[in-house]
């Protein structure tokens, strides 16, 4: 079959791109940059990849016309606490203008549970979404999750964080809530066995693993799984925007995305039944088996997607490109050089920053920069990397963001995400001749901005210099 996978640079996106070429489909992935499309060269030799951004206006003959069936992965929940609901509506109702110039027969929609008459905002959005897909010209599969749990995951790392920091929570009551867990390898089989399967057409279905827990019961299973002891204290009163502010500052979740969580977190998200379960044949994991397998591809570093790499805690909200180009005027410099011996040993080391390895000199500087960050409402040193080695375009890495990972000709390019007064690119570079280029590219914004950048020279001297040299030399 010939399939159109939107939102095919997402976390479920990317899990579910490689199960649909293992079983011979072709795959045509939209996109809204290619350049943040985090795929290996074999994968993107054998896929076709179209930009479309769904948010915008009509473009004749952007999709092929011979299109059998879609998958409906598109999301906008976490990119704002207040319009996102009119994002996501838009973004179906452009879909099925596409879909009205292809030969359709099938749109797959991954939902969230909706078995509550008082919905959170995310959840009826969800649900507006349903209702606009139900009047396009296909049949229309809708299945309905909750939490899913795996390596990546939000709700997974969240609980990570929340367990592996604090061995003890004030919570507030909604972790008293029920919730039906399930595993990420269970919802890409689910959305794999309802492809083609004229059974599921123009119906809804729950999708969910063994267990209904509450949050508290959660936290406590992956505790005893990690060997961690943690003690809970719940208490009756805390609001949603503290209960927010609690999530963003212990956890690598940005604020918005942890208003919306909070905002679902209070509605019991339990499902109704197990038809497609019987259906399909496929037996669910326990959440237990959930958090072990994701371990199993964390501590192999074979996480597959993350979350933290969507572009969703990202400043860069109008795509990749308009700042690919670093400025050249109007900006202030710090240009360092080196000449190295061993530039492949060195290329592995740039190809390792950030995240577990560090920043190869003041990493204590770098995590209190990281956490005044956070404190100004900046996304902070806590999401990371992605992968120990591997770098793509697109990714998050700390508080910067991949803008160019181009191994081929020796060159990392990264903006910075954090709160500044000002654009600030890193990149690294090695030359023919065997010299490191390592060059800071600041543009300020106003007086400010000047004020900022020259008072953090003397940093820059130490921080910067250390770095290249032991770049170098490690």
């Amino acid at each position: 079959m010939k399939i159109l996978l939107t939102g095919a640079n997402g976390y479920i996106g990317m899990r579910l791109l490689p199960q649909l070429m293992a079983m011979g489909h072709e795959v045509v992935c939209a996109v809204r940059d290619k350049k943040r499309f985090s795929i290996n060269q074999d994968t993107f030799g054998a896929i076709d990849i179209i930009e479309i951004d769904f948010l915008e206006d009509y473009q004749p003959n952007s999709i092929p016309k011979d299109i059998d069936a879609a998958y409906y992965l598109i999301h906008s929940m976490s990119s704002s606490t207040s319009d996102f609901d009119e994002k996501e509506a838009i973004s179906a109702k452009t879909f099925n203008r596409y879909m009205q110039g292809t030969e359709i027969k099938q749109v797959i929609y991954l939902s969230g549970i909706v078995n509550d008459k008082d919905l959170s905002k995310h959840l009826r959005s969800r649900k507006n979404v349903e209702d606009i897909l139900y009047q396009g010209n296909y049949a229309l599969t809708v299945l309905r999750a909750g939490i899913i749990v795996g390596s990546g995951s939000s709700s997974f790392e969240i609980i990570r964080d929340l367990c592996e920091k604090l061995p003890l929570m004030i919570t507030p009551k909604w972790v008293l809530t029920k919730t039906q867990p399930i595993a990420i390898r269970d919802v890409i089989s689910f959305l794999t066995g309802v492809l083609g399967h004229e059974k599921t057409y123009g119906d809804s279905f729950d999708i969910g693993g063994p267990e209904v827990l509450t949050y508290k019961a959660m936290l406590e299973q992956y505790a005893k799984i990690r060997g961690l002891r943690i003690g809970i204290i719940t208490v009756p009163v805390m609001t949603p925007k503290l209960s927010s502010y609690w999530l963003y500052f212990v956890t690598s979740t940005s604020f918005k995305l942890a208003m919306n969580l909070v905002d679902s977190m209070k509605m019991e998200v339990v499902a109704k039944d197990n038809r497609l379960q019987q259906l399909l044949g496929i037996k669910t994991h326990t959440y237990a088996e959930a958090i072990k397998m994701a371990f199993i591809k964390i501590e192999q570093n074979l996480v597959a997607s993350s979350w933290k790499d969507s572009m969703i805690s990202s400043r860069i909200h109008s795509g990749l490109k308009k700042y690919i180009q670093v400025p050249k005027y109007g900006v202030l410099k710090d240009e360092k050089k080196i000449r190295i011996n061993d530039p492949d040993k060195v290329l592995e080391n740039i190809w390792k920053i950030g995240g577990e390895t560090g920043w190869y000199y003041a990493n204590w500087l770098w995590r209190l920069r990281g956490f005044f960050d956070k404190l100004n409402g900046g996304v902070g040193l806590r999401r990371g990397r992605t992968h120990l080695d591997k770098i793509y375009t697109g990714d998050s890495l700390d508080f910067w963001r991949v803008l160019l990972a181009d191994k081929e000709h020796k060159r990392l390019l990264l903006f910075a995400e954090m709160r500044l007064p000002g654009e600030a690119w890193l990149e690294f570079r090695i030359a023919d001749d065997n010299t490191l280029y390592q060059t800071a590219t600041f543009r300020p914004k106003g007086i400010w901005g000047r004020l900022y950048w020259y008072s953090m020279l003397p940093f820059h001297y130490f921080i910067f210099g250390g770095m290249i040299r032991n770049i170098a030399n490690t």
